[in-house]
Parts: structure tokens; C-alpha cells; sequence
């Protein structure tokens, strides 16, 4: 079997950082629909924007947690909140459904694939990695609902998020064992995975059966 590279520290550290701004800008929007102020917005987009690689470090006893070994993660969404609060009703005029989807989604896809290299580097086997980078990509999400008050969407609105973060978890598991470099398969399986999340909303596919 061929031997699986872990992937360049710097660049999981590029992907972490994208994510967690697209991941706190979806807890932006939500924190502003719930009308909350500048500690509720701080709060949904911290969960929202870490939840999901907490979750991760600690199923695979990672310590420091990686938003505390990386403090500056913490202190940037803090500087975002403050930002964003008072201007959050202007930006939702402007913002369109399909930019916030579209940030959605190259969310899902970058949490993803960092999820299920890190877990790769920490030897975990294929199955756990790829979970673990469902997870990673999906969790945050989930927490937001909840601390919203809401049925996480991932669990009732019937589109597929999750199967496409573990397909693309697996694109990234197999490109692993190809020529191809490790950059070039982190970045194609995140590409993968927002690709199919959008074209899941753009023609409205469901996993759940309507009833005649």
C-alpha cells in the first residue's frame, strides 16, 4: 500500500482560516435574522466557526484544541463581531441568497477536507477520517441551529450537506494514493464538495420522499 502523505502545515493553516471566515460569516447572517446583539453575534459565529474542528480535536484527543493553539483565530472573529454587528442590517440588503449560499458551501468544503487530513494525520483509519471530516464541515452548523433555537438544518431541510462532505472526503482519501501532489488534492476535493453542495440547491435535490 502506498504510503499516505500528510498534507503541508501552511496550507491546512490557509484552509482553517478560509473556513473559519466563511463559517463565521454564516453565523453573522443568522445571529442578525435572530436580531441579537454585538455578544449574540459574537457567540453564533464563534460556534459556528469553531464547533465543528472542537468536535473533531477532541474525538481524536488533540490538545490543544486548535482554536486555542492558534489564539489569533479566536481574536479575529472577536475584531469581525464587533465589525459586523452594527453593519449587519446593511449587508443583508445587499447581500444576495446565492452569495451566502455559495460562502455556505465553500465553507462545508474546506472544514471538510481539513477535518479529514488532520485526522488522517493523526492515523486514523479511512472510514473514522472521512467521518471525522463530515463532522469537521457540519458540526458548526448544527451548533448554530441549535443555539438559535432551530432544528439544525442539516437534519431537516433534506439536502444532502453531509453525503457531500463524505464524498468528498473520499475523493480526498483516494487522490492519497494517486501521483497527484497534496495540495492539488485538498484543494480539488474542497472544490468537489462545494460544487456538489450548489448544484444540490441550484435544482433543489432532496434526500426525503414527499408524500402524494
Amino acid at each position: 500500500m502506498k504510503h499516505v502523505p500528510v498534507p503541508h502545515v501552511s496550507l491546512i493553516t490557509v484552509i482553517e482560516i478560509v473556513a473559519i471566515l466563511v463559517g463565521a460569516f454564516s453565523g453573522f447572517v443568522e445571529a442578525r435574522r435572530k436580531r441579537m446583539d454585538v455578544v449574540g453575534v459574537f457567540t453564533v459565529a464563534f460556534i459556528t466557526a469553531f464547533g465543528g474542528g472542537t468536535l473533531r480535536d477532541i474525538l481524536l484527543d488533540r490538545r490543544p484544541l486548535f482554536w486555542v493553539l492558534h489564539q489569533e483565530y479566536a481574536i479575529l472573529i472577536f475584531i469581525l463581531a464587533l465589525v459586523a454587528a452594527p453593519l449587519m442590517r446593511t449587508l443583508r440588503q445587499i447581500l444576495s441568497e446565492r452569495l451566502i449560499v455559495v460562502a455556505d458551501a465553500i465553507g462545508l468544503g474546506l472544514f471538510a477536507v481539513a477535518g479529514v487530513s488532520q485526522a488522517q494525520a493523526a492515523h486514523m483509519p479511512l472510514f473514522i477520517a472521512s467521518m471525522m471530516g463530515v463532522i469537521t464541515g457540519i458540526f458548526g452548523g448544527v451548533l448554530r441551529d441549535i443555539v438559535c433555537n432551530e432544528v439544525p438544518m442539516v437534519f431537516r431541510d433534506g439536502k444532502p450537506y453531509a453525503i457531500c462532505a463524505f464524498f468528498g472526503c473520499w475523493m480526498y482519501i483516494g487522490l492519497q494514493y494517486t501521483d497527484v501532489s497534496d495540495d492539488f488534492a485538498l484543494w480539488a476535493s474542497a472544490a468537489c464538495i462545494t460544487v456538489l453542495r450548489l448544484v444540490t440547491w441550484k435544482f433543489e435535490l432532496h434526500l426525503h420522499y414527499h408524500k402524494n
